[in-house]
């Protein structure tokens, strides 16, 4: 049964400082103003946490252009203009500037800059299927044992290394991951954030520095990536233009987050203890715990676990599992032929349904691209020897069955191969709104499951920034204190315990 448990929310009069957060994923992005607040009211003494504004919304997706998916990133980059003039009028309004902005985003897409400064092509999406075929190439250079070794990186089609191996030239280029590039457009700088270079498969998980033997096996050029910056860290002010566009104090500083949205979500889970796991639930499902030091056996790469960067030097050890982008795509196909069933009704009617239905693997690759997602979720379903109707919503308890499925598969895993043992599940992102997955989820694993927040993202990009500009003192521990102090959340039990 659930059971919603609220935190009070931070009353504020107090600033602790203004911050924007430029927060974008692969369906939409937001610019969000973020402030700290120490609780006091002319009422007396209150609990501190992190208030936010959204003051500006714009979607995002791929485009079929130039011979592939690609991100169309000069509308998406006027789009994050827009939203930091807004931010900037937001806080003039209040008789205040902002202190910085922090910048985050999906994870292994990059664009490609000349010396000169210009972008050669609009960025390809991961979803593309031209690193498919460069796969076996990079495995004849470089085997599969020998990368995870190294970067202790999780095997998908799309990671950064399988990406340029599928590029034609690369002479007098620079590659800058899509936070990266928006960072270089908005100062001038080139630098690469180190929560992202880990996902590339080009890092070295334990040095935490570029794997520059990967470079000279693949003939790739050694200065391909900017240096690295760690997250607190300033990468630059504003260029002029950019100050006159936007509004802003051409002093405004852009600082290093976690440009990984993983890495600021992860920093936001609001846990009290040391072992938990987490599921940073959107578009994908990202699912593992925290740790100190990444695990490289042979164990944990046949599992297919990745060892990403966290913020202040924590690793990431997680695995990509299929997320809520199959039943936002199952929607769009059912709009597509005239069916708009709201979600609410959708979720109500497969909350309804019995137990034990027919389910799918939720992360197999054939569900990357899309497509007719119904139909090839029943297709799925009928390769297992079930059938499952052409109903929507059998076909969306089906999707719900399988993540809490995968969740509990993925997090058993993460606890043998990291030899630690957790009791609770931190939801955070926009899978924390879906009450029947984080019910299913408390069920699948038999733990107790912690949702929200929803805007975890936002809330650890603006946390770093606050932390960066003194706003905000400690580490990972105090900073989640403040998420409990400001954030509803509601708490879901196993039946089975």
């Amino acid at each position: 049964m659930s059971a919603p448990a609220t935190a009070p929310r931070a009353e504020t009069d107090v600033d602790g400082g203004l911050f924007a957060a430029v927060d974008i994923g692969a369906s939409s992005g937001r610019v969000i103003l973020g402030r700290i607040s120490n609780g006091r009211t002319t009422g007396g003494a209150g609990k501190g946490g992190v208030v936010l504004e959204t003051v500006h919304r714009f979607p995002n997706g791929v485009v079929q252009s130039d011979g592939g998916l690609r991100w169309d990133f000069d509308a998406l980059f006027t789009e994050v203009l827009t939203g930091l003039a807004a931010a900037g009028r937001a806080a003039a309004e209040r008789g205040e500037h902002l202190t910085s902005i922090g910048i985050d985003t999906w994870a292994v897409d990059y664009g490609l800059v000349s010396a000169a400064g210009e972008l050669t092509a609009q960025p390809f999406s991961y979803r593309d299927e031209r690193s498919r075929a460069a796969v076996s190439g990079v495995h004849r250079q470089l085997d599969e044992s020998r990368l995870y070794a190294s970067t202790g990186l999780q095997f998908l089609q799309f990671n950064t290394i399988y990406q340029l191996a599928a590029e034609r030239e690369l002479g007098g280029l620079q590659a800058l991951l899509v936070p990266d590039l928006i960072a270089f457009l908005l100062t001038g700088q080139r630098r690469t954030e180190a929560t992202n270079a880990s996902t590339t498969g080009l890092f070295d998980a334990v040095a935490g520095e570029w794997a520059t033997e990967f470079f000279t096996a693949l003939g790739l050029p050694k200065n391909l990536f900017p240096p690295l910056i760690q997250p607190g860290e300033t990468i630059g002010t504003l260029l002029p233009g950019i100050a006159e566009r936007t509004g802003l104090p051409a002093a405004t500083r852009v600082v290093a987050v976690g440009s990984h949205d993983t890495a600021s979500a992860v920093a936001a889970v609001p846990a009290e203890q040391e072992n938990f796991a987490y599921i940073s639930s959107g578009t994908w499902s990202l699912v593992g715990v925290e740790l100190n030091h990444p695990v490289l056996t042979e164990a944990s790469r046949a599992a297919n676990f990745t060892n990403e960067r966290g913020v202040d030097g924590t690793i990431r050890y997680l695995r990509n599992v299929g997320g809520l982008w199959l039943l936002s795509e199952c929607q769009r196909t059912w709009a597509h032929e005239g069916h708009r069933p709201a979600l609410a009704e959708l979720l109500d009617a497969a909350a309804a349904l019995p137990a034990g239905g027919p389910r799918i693997n939720a992360d197999d690759p054939a569900f990357i691209a899309p497509d007719n997602m119904p139909e090839r979720i029943r297709a799925a379903v009928r390769n297992t020897g079930h059938v499952l109707p052409d109903e929507p919503a059998r076909i969306v308890r089906c999707i719900l069955d399988s993540l809490a499925a995968g969740y509990a598969r993925t997090i058993a895993d993460a606890e043998r191969l990291a030899d630690v043992a957790v009791d609770t599940v931190h939801i955070v992102g926009g899978g924390s709104q879906n009450r029947l997955l984080c019910q299913l989820t408390a069920e699948a694993t038999g733990k107790r499951v912690v949702a929200g927040p929803v805007e975890a993202t936002a809330l650890g990009n603006v946390l770093v920034q606050a932390r960066a500009g003194g706003a905000v003192a400690g580490g990972l521990a105090e900073m989640r204190a403040l998420v409990r102090a400001s954030q509803a959340l509601d708490r879901f039990e196993s039946s089975l315990v």
